[in-house]
């Protein structure tokens, strides 16, 4: 896989290259920021450069997330930070609710009269009021003449938040990045700033950064979108946010699937289960904050037996469960291929049968030891705001390209059809 997955490194680079007519173009057409998966939390995420002079920092990658924030903690100094004013149109643009003051010495994080919004950690659900404030990003592009250029983002808005906030984060990083719909998210602030189109793609690794590495796109990318199936984007009709105003819609990812198989057999479930609400309940979103794909009860049981029935046809024994998993099997019983373990095949129905995301072994299955395997999806519960949710584990080693301009989604299915995947080595 190695070899294979540097033949891809190096497409992506030439395309680069190759990709633009116009060598004297000089401003940005694309962005890219690498991803990097935490072997203890499996959370992913990304370095960035924040500031002037700069400083470096890890922030964990959030697909539904409104925008970034970080520990300053008195150890952010910036001659380019700026607090950004309650009442502003920067504010408006944001969702900012009030304005914040500060009793101590001026610094990064603690200003006056300034717009508020909400750093949100999901892994410990704590929720704190921070300042709006902007600075200068430094992030790698490409002009489509060269491979990688270093590239200043002026005026980049995020939020500092304080110390509690980080628990829960992995080892290293210090705060979390959105790319959801809204106005300060990642993909939308670098097409305003830029003029490239709203859109981005994610490659998320299976390995952790001592084997490789994957990679955000933003504004375009060296993928064929002729190699994707796509689908449309649905919107929810209400706000996913911890905080929100009546009225506002869920900036999240969400996606319309019709009905689930199992080896070419569609799982009996309840349907309504895979529609949106008016109180924006059910449906299926798309998450790089859960490891494992989360489904309400009534949609798990049914999948987990169908699977267990045709895995048992294959003569695959099962042993008893491992939490959080409720389906495990003896992985000597197992075959390997090129798509990881030789298991029954799970196929999301889109909005055809013709339209399908399908699920090999390698994103269906989990390695607990060298001797148990476990299906990778989590039983939520019987009342979960979201039927579905997609986690991290099954958009591994898939390329997923979100276009905001036609909201749809294009996905590839395992890379490893291809003989490829998303981690590799930088080698410019």
């Amino acid at each position: 896989m190695a070899s294979s997955s540097l033949l891809f490194l190096f497409s992506i680079a030439f395309a680069f290259i190759l990709g633009s007519n116009a060598a004297t173009l000089a401003k940005p057409r694309a962005f890219i920021l690498p991803i990097y998966k935490d072997k203890a939390t499996l959370q992913y995420y990304t370095n960035i450069k924040m500031g002037n002079p700069g400083m470096h920092t890890n922030v964990v990658i959030d697909l539904g997330a409104q925008f970034l924030w970080f520990g300053c903690d008195g150890n952010y100094t910036s001659s380019s930070y700026h607090p950004v004013a309650c009442g502003s149109a920067k504010c408006e643009a944001a969702k900012g609710i009030g304005c914040l003051g500060c009793f101590g010495p001026v610094r990064p994080g603690c200003t006056n009269n300034t717009c508020s919004i909400f750093p949100f950690n999901p892994f410990n659900q704590s929720l704190i009021s921070g300042g709006l404030s902007e600075d200068e990003l430094v992030v790698d592009s490409t002009n489509g003449v060269k491979s990688l250029l270093r590239t200043n983002v002026p005026s980049f808005p995020f939020s500092c938040a304080d110390p509690p906030v980080l628990d829960g984060l992995a080892a290293g990083t210090q705060g979390m990045i959105g790319l959801a719909r809204g106005q300060i998210a990642l993909p939308k602030q670098f097409s305003l700033k830029f003029k490239v189109p709203n859109k981005f793609a994610l490659c998320i690794p299976s390995s952790t950064p001592d084997s490789g590495l994957g990679d955000i796109f933003i504004g375009g990318g060296p993928y064929l979108s002729k190699s994707l199936t796509f689908t449309p984007l649905l919107i929810n009709p209400v706000s996913t946010a911890p905080v929100f105003s009546e009225g506002e819609a869920s900036e999240e990812y969400f996606i319309n699937v019709k009905s689930i198989e199992v080896e070419g057999k569609t799982v009996s479930l309840k349907t309504s289960l895979l529609s949106i609400d008016k109180k924006g309940v059910g449906g299926t979103k798309i998450s790089t904050i859960d490891p494992y794909t989360v489904l309400h009860s009534s949609i798990y049981k049914p999948l987990v037996q169908e699977f267990a029935n045709k895995a048992a046809a294959m003569k695959i024994t099962r042993v008893a469960s491992v939490a959080p998993f409720g389906l495990c099997f003896s992985s000597k019983t197992i075959e390997n291929s090129g798509t990881g373990p030789t298991v029954p095949a799970i196929d999301l129905v889109l909005e055809s049968s013709r339209v399908t995301w399908k699920i090999f072994g390698h994103n269906s299955m989990v390695k607990l030891n060298k001797n148990v395997m476990c299906l990778g999806v989590v039983d939520g519960g019987s009342k979960p705001r979201t039927s579905i949710v997609i986690g991290g584990h099954q958009l591994e080693d898939n390329l997923l390209k979100f276009d905001l301009v036609s909201s749809k989604l294009g996905f590839s299915s395992s890379l490893l059809l291809k003989n490829t995947s998303c981690s590799h080595f930088r080698a410019f």
